[in-house]
């Protein structure tokens, strides 16, 4: 919060055309900060919290030379590289930086107006949708990378954009490689390398690749197919205690009703239970949808049992207009009875759980 831009009661009135009395009276609907004055105490306001025109009013009214100008067509690179165009996209807030600090007496300032402005998306708003916003130490960085150069190759990022899986290696010594390097003996990468290098050899083999070729895929594998990885290398135990449990399930692949999830909740208010005549806490069976995540049938009860659960199904599934593929269901003790995931009895006379 301190590097943010404040403003006095004074300027919001003028923006705002009324009154200071009428500012002071509605400072609840703003950030404000208090500050000493000479006649006592006063408030400031967080610039980024008032209304969107206002901001854009004050940046146009504080720095009029600065105008929203077009990034300049770049004429040096001939293939559409992203880490080229943010190179030059950094080289040109740069240049307008700098030459428009040059003539200025307080250079603090212009440096908070500038980036100010530049990060409210008023300024060179081109360029801010390419870096987003930057700070005064990141453009200080920039320039003294940059030197007297005007090479915008200096400021490319150090991203990684190689793409391992389009290795130098054959499929022959991806076997041999992988086959040592998923071993249960759990060699590490290093070794891995070093066994392979030496099988490559003793069949005389004509080309041996470097290690470091062998290191880019085998981190390449491991980070794409970190299942396999544990599996083969810890096994089953591990992949299901350290991998399965943190999957991540894409509610993209899937439409509305396709998957329901059950659940069982204990409502925080008391009803009359109809059998004793006392008050209890009844029960909320919910069927939610996964992708939309709305509740879609839902049934209460006094307590949990197979038939409140299928009567929120069924809820569900009017509701809905169609029977979804896969149900799951609470852990709870009604949830996990026969009639809903079966048993070795059921099997025996030929009848399966609802939801098998």
């Amino acid at each position: 919060m301190d590097n943010e831009k404040y403003i006095t009661i004074k300027e919001l009135a003028e923006l705002k055309g009324v009154s200071p009395r009428a500012i002071r009276l509605s400072l609840k609907k703003y950030v404000i900060r208090e500050i000493t004055v000479k006649g006592g105490k006063s408030f400031e306001i967080l610039l980024s919290s008032i209304e969107p025109d206002l901001q854009e009013k004050y940046y146009s009214k504080i720095i009029p030379t600065y105008t929203k100008k077009q990034l300049p067509s770049p004429t040096d690179f001939h293939k559409p590289d992203r880490a080229k165009v943010i190179a030059l996209a950094r080289l040109d807030l740069l240049n307008l930086w700098k030459n428009e600090r040059q003539n200025q007496q307080n250079r603090t300032q212009f440096d908070n107006d500038f980036l100010g402005a530049y990060n409210a998306q008023v300024l060179y708003p081109e360029i801010y949708a390419k870096l987003g916003k930057v700070s005064i130490g990141t453009l200080q960085r920039w320039k003294r990378i940059l030197g007297n150069s005007n090479n915008y190759e200096l400021l490319i990022p150090n991203y990684h954009y190689e793409d391992y899986s389009r290795t130098c290696l054959t499929d022959y010594e991806k076997q041999i490689f992988l086959k040592l390097l998923l071993h249960p003996n759990k060699f590490s990468i290093g070794k891995a390398i070093s066994l392979t290098q030496y099988v490559l050899k003793t069949q005389s083999a004509e080309y041996i690749p470097a290690a470091p070729t062998f290191r880019r895929f085998a981190n390449w594998y491991k980070a794409n197919y970190f299942d396999k990885w544990i599996l083969l290398r810890d096994g089953e135990k591990a992949l299901k205690e350290d991998v399965i449990p943190h999957i991540k399930r894409d509610t993209s692949k899937i439409d509305v009703g396709e998957v329901l999830v059950a659940d069982g909740k204990r409502l925080n208010f008391q009803v009359i239970n109809p059998f004793t005549g006392k008050p209890c806490r009844a029960t909320l069976i919910g069927f939610l949808d996964w992708k939309s995540t709305a509740l879609v049938g839902y049934e209460i009860m006094i307590e949990e049992n197979t038939q409140n659960i299928a009567s929120a199904l069924r809820n569900a599934i009017l509701n809905l207009g169609k029977i979804p593929k896969f149900v799951y269901l609470d852990n709870g003790r009604a949830f996990r009875g026969k009639y809903f995931i079966g048993s070795a009895k059921f099997d025996e006379i030929g009848l399966k759980g609802i939801y098998e």
